[in-house]
């Protein structure tokens, strides 16, 4: 088959495999990790090698973004602690765990060389988390402290990984030499981030057609990744603080109308390009096994594989277990009669959300092939097949045990953002009251005594309503399910046309996505 058909069975395998783990409750990037290892194998499949440019680019900055985008600024600043050991902390643990472990195993090989596989082991990828963390509650602090960490461990890992680079190919830097770098890759790169994101936002936010939109948002998506990577900065950090400008520098300045099926189409792009990394993520354990050769060669490799994903696995554990009995320790001392905020259940499900993804693999593959005296990379081959091995491993050994871990830890939602909104839903309410106050006409009659009933519930001390349900939502949703069913009789019978009955339609749709009927499955 042509290179578009295998794409087009791609996509529908990805589809069929992500549903199957929405059923049994598995997380889907481990099944597609999977599938895509089953379909690299089979005679006639392709032979796709990522390129690490176009793999860091295209799979990374849109969901890097989205994921920024959505970030509270609150949440982030009250788990700074922790999210910065894990960013900081946790990556270095690993980096030098897996180093020792490889100078152990081939002493021969170079320190740098060993550092920039830890670098490129390092940092989880947490599309695999969340998707189990969604399907099972967590307290939100845990949840917030993965996403957090999410935003920026790529950027330490990515950033040891360039030094360790730079030194196996142009020799030590020395202080004087790295200090740079740091200072640019750290506060340049937020710098640019923010500066962007107050040029650029006007930009994004001009055109009023949606498809017009959707193409300038993400013409500047790639556009300040590449321009990142073109001054040498960290597109990471760079797209996390231009994100983070755009979302909180103002409030909304779409109009509904837009923001809607603008942000639907991106949460579907960002699973799309979740899915299909995933799968070629699986694709390329066949060339890396190939190259390996046969015979003891092969199984050497295989072995130090092997330990190099223990050493990841133990190496995060350790960091995190540390970390969380310093803080309770800290927390009963500081009070204690007080019922602690935190637990080791907490901390276990850190430590075990550590599974790897597209950057590890992107970063493999970017080692170069060759020194600049033409001599072969030391060792490339080893360092290909350990980032498989890492990213294979963790996606289905800790995949498929982190939601029975999270039950057996017996963890639950303490779901605060329920109750904002509730508190929330309570004042926006009152302001609606307060805006119509003074019209006294029959509509604005109805609509208070609409607004008030919303505003009794809610600070009520009744049962709260779900997260994503508005208020009379399920009652609305029932009457314009009848008047779809009229409008679909009145069509049939020829009493209106095919024009009126989808104008009419449209009207009912967004009558029902105004009464919760995207989130009502």
């Amino acid at each position: 088959m042509a290179s578009f058909e295998w794409i087009i069975v791609l996509l529908i395998a990805a589809a069929l495999l992500a549903e199957l783990a929405r059923r049994i409750g598995a997380p889907y990037p481990t099944l597609l990790a999977l599938g895509g290892v089953g379909l690299a194998f089979l005679p006639a499949s392709p032979q796709w090698t990522l390129d690490p440019e176009l793999a860091l680019a295209l799979f990374v900055a849109p969901v890097l973004l989205d994921a920024a985008y959505d970030t509270s600024v609150r949440d982030l600043r009250a788990s700074w602690r922790p999210v910065a050991g894990l960013v900081v902390a946790a990556v270095g643990t690993t980096v030098i765990g897996v180093a020792l472990a490889c100078r152990w195993l081939v002493p021969q090989m170079p320190w740098a060389v060993a550092v920039a596989l830890g670098a490129i082991v390092a940092p989880p990828d947490a599309a695999a988390a969340t998707a189990v963390m969604r399907q099972v509650g967590l307290p939100h602090r845990v949840l917030g402290i993965l996403e957090g960490e999410s935003l920026l461990n790529d950027a330490s890992a990515l950033f040891v990984y360039r030094l360790a680079l730079m030194t196996v190919i142009v020799g030590p830097l020395g202080f004087n030499g790295y200090l740079p770098v740091f200072l640019l890759t750290v506060f340049g790169s937020v710098a640019a981030g923010i500066a962007l994101g107050f040029v650029l936002r006007p930009v994004t936010t001009a055109p009023k057609h949606v498809p017009t939109s959707l193409i300038v948002q993400f013409a500047t998506t790639f556009g300040v990744w590449i321009l990142a990577e073109k001054a040498g900065l960290s597109a990471v950090l760079t797209m996390v603080a231009f994100a983070m400008t755009l979302a909180h520098g103002g409030g909304p300045r779409l109009a509904a109308r837009m923001r809607v099926p603008i942000f639907a189409f991106w949460e579907t792009v960002v699973f799309v390009l979740n899915a299909v990394a995933f799968v070629l993520i699986g694709m390329q354990l066949r060339p890396i096994w190939e190259r390996l050769g046969s015979g003891a060669a092969r199984v050497d490799a295989v072995v130090i594989a092997a330990v190099m994903l223990g050493v990841v696995i133990a190496t995060r554990f350790l960091w995190v277990m540390s970390y969380t009995a310093f803080v309770l320790r800290r927390d009963r001392k500081k009070a204690p009669t007080k019922r602690p905020t935190r637990s080791w259940g907490g901390g276990i499900v850190v430590s075990w959300a550590g599974m790897r993804g597209i950057v590890t693999l992107a970063a493999a593959f970017a080692v170069p092939e060759t020194l600049p005296d033409g001599s072969p990379f030391p060792f490339r081959d080893l360092i290909l097949l350990c980032a498989f091995a890492v990213v294979f491993g963790t996606l289905v050994i800790q995949g498929l045990t982190m939601k029975p871990i999270i039950r057996w830890l017996k963890l639950s939602d303490d779901d605060p953002v329920t109750a904002e909104v509730r508190a929330g839903r309570t004042l926006i309410y009152q302001a609606l009251l307060d805006a119509i106050d003074a019209d006294e006409s029959a509509y604005a009659r109805l609509l208070r005594k609409e607004y008030q009933a919303v505003v009794d519930l809610n600070s009520s001390h009744g049962p709260a309503q779900p997260l994503n349900e508005v208020p009379g939502g399920p009652l609305r949703r029932q009457a314009i399910e009848a008047a779809r069913r009229k409008a679909i009789d009145l069509r049939n019978r020829e009493v209106i046309g095919e024009q009126a009955y989808r104008a009419l339609v449209q009207e009912l749709d967004w009558a029902e996505l105004a009464a919760g009927g995207a989130t009502a499955n």
